[in-house]
């Protein structure tokens, strides 16, 4: 009787590795899209889409601001701020 339970439980975690949680990413708001737009020209770069990751399950409890495509120069970066819009990181495309 109890490998009847077993088998379902086990397939449901099973199926909750295979696809983790979406990450909750919702646009910018105007007040956070000034502020977002100053820390992207102070790191040397402009541009890039620009959204909220929200997921709590990161390493960043607060959530994060990610500009992706952003030009720094010649070369597209994904960058990575903090709420108080400090950078966290820059990464070539």
């Amino acid at each position: 009787m109890r490998s009847i339970f077993t088998v379902p439980a086990m397939l449901l975690a099973a199926a909750g590795l295979a696809f983790p949680a979406v990450a909750k990413d919702r646009p910018v708001t105007d007040q956070e899209r000034t502020k977002l737009e100053e820390a992207v020209k102070a790191a040397g770069c402009t541009g890039g889409k620009m959204e909220f990751d929200d997921d709590k399950a990161t390493a960043h409890p607060a959530g994060k601001f990610e500009v992706d495509d952003a030009m720094c120069g010649n070369l597209k970066h994904d960058l990575v701020f903090d709420p108080d819009f400090k950078m966290l990181s820059k990464k070539a495309d």
